[in-house]
């Protein structure tokens, strides 16, 4: 029987979990022409192999504070496993790939599996079938080890009232968001070991408790000629003064992130303050299924991951919904436009960081030197029928159900950047609805 604690220890002494943090290495490779090859993940994991002085271990040389690689759902691949297992895939995009860590006790797992499938079900969607994933732990350390997740792969149909891209992107958001709360916080046998890396049908995370090196040996398939994807982040964990577990190695579900977060709880609390006027036109009902938006069990970059997908989902393209947390120092910036001054202005969130992110389409990054998010609380919450709500410039309209395009909000009097734009400014247009493909730093993934 596993008796080792998989999570953080409780607060005692001067031990407090809420501080804590930490600073990594991470990595990004992709084919500029969108062509999927499993050299990508190859030269990924060599990219992560090359960051082990920026990764962390214990008293264990052999167990690691957290390593991960996020592709694109590996479709060739998924297919002829799948078709192993007497399961017939529908096309890509039409189904999700759930990456999920469960506890080893069968019956535990079993009863957490039918729960799962349940939420799938009343959401409208398809239960396709499971799959074990292949693991070899025989390079870990004692303590990953006891640690280690029994790790299952939950794929999911498209249903028929649910739209492709990001309109199934949303569904199954809100499936993992109550799976997460029927199973891990609630008093479930076994709870405490359910973790859902990635739900999506379009990406998908490796990750663990685990070096650098191990990563490869860890999940073999990674290698298979057949595990194919066109953009790879990869992530070494260095968990400064903390408690390295399975569940926050890195890549989460958008982001992964190199520092420590130093204006987290104020902004936690801003969160939980303000989403109860959250309503959106993309979720509608949904919208109250998916809370508490942030996960209070999550490390500092899991938490801003938690807003990030959130905004992203809402309606904003991934470089929007960035750009609102992740601002530069904009307001004695000399050389910025007045556009980009305009866009920051209106959403009043001063900051900086350094965080690659992906959607599975794009890839995006910001880079500076001090991480620190929004001081403010987020102004891209939707409400009151899909318009933007901001204290200082009123409200202005956001992208409707059908991908409307543009945001026309009333300009600020006085001579401000925003009143000089009459509200505006370019960089605060919408794009459509699979993102800001214009700004975007990559092209658009083929497939």
């Amino acid at each position: 029987m596993n008796t080792r604690q998989t999570g953080l220890p409780p607060k005692q002494g001067l031990y407090d979990p809420q501080y804590e943090r930490d600073a990594c290495g991470m990595g990004f490779v992709a084919n500029i022409a969108g062509i999927k090859s499993n050299t990508v993940i190859r030269r990924a994991l060599t990219v992560l192999e090359n960051m082990e002085h920026r990764g962390g271990q214990g008293s264990e040389p052999n167990t690691g504070d957290g390593a991960g690689i996020m592709i694109q759902i590996p479709h060739r691949f998924f297919r002829r496993e799948m078709a192993a297992l007497g399961v017939t895939l529908p096309e890509e995009g039409d189904y999700a790939v759930g990456m999920l860590f469960m506890p080893h006790d069968q019956a535990q797992r079993e009863e957490q599996e039918r729960t799962f499938e349940a939420i799938v079900r009343e959401e409208g969607q398809d239960v396709l079938g499971w799959r074990t994933v292949p693991t070899n732990d025989e390079l870990l350390g004692r303590s990953a080890k006891e640690a280690k997740p029994y790790v299952r792969q939950l794929f999911i149909g498209r249903g028929a009232g649910t739209e492709a891209g990001l309109a199934f992107e949303r569904k199954l958001y809100v499936i993992r968001k109550r799976a997460e709360r029927a199973i891990r916080y609630a008093d479930f046998p076994g709870g405490d070991r359910f973790y859902v890396s990635s739900l999506s049908c379009r990406k998908i995370v490796y990750k663990g408790m685990l070096t650098t090196e191990q990563l490869k040996s860890f999940y073999p398939e990674l290698t298979d000629e057949t595990m194919e994807t066109a953009i790879a982040l990869v992530h070494s964990r260095f968990s400064t003064n903390t408690f390295p577990s399975w569940d926050r190695a890195h890549p989460y579900r958008y982001l992964i992130h190199n520092g420590e977060i130093n204006t987290l709880r104020g902004n936690i609390n801003w969160m939980h303050a303000r989403q109860t006027l959250l309503a959106s036109e993309l979720f509608g009902d949904d919208i109250e299924k998916v809370k508490p938006i942030i996960d209070a069990d999550g490390s500092d970059t899991a938490m801003f991951d938690n807003v990030l997908e959130l905004l992203y989902l809402a309606g904003r393209p991934l470089a929007h919904a960035a750009m609102m947390m992740v601002p530069e120092p904009w307001t004695n910036h000399e050389s910025m436009s007045p556009e980009k001054r305009a866009f920051y202005e209106y959403h009043s969130t001063p900051g900086t960081v350094g965080r690659p992110r992906r959607d599975g389409v794009h890839g995006r990054r910001a880079d500076r030197r001090d991480p620190r998010p929004e001081r403010t609380p987020p102004r891209a919450l939707l409400r009151d029928e899909g318009r933007l709500h901001h204290p200082r410039f009123g409200a202005g309209r956001a992208r409707d159900s059908a991908g409307g395009d543009s945001v026309q909000g009333p300009a600020p009097s006085g001579t401000g950047a925003a009143g000089r734009h009459e509200g505006r400014p370019d960089h605060f247009r919408r794009g459509s609805e699979e993102g800001d493909r214009d700004r975007a730093s990559l092209p658009r993934v083929a497939g």
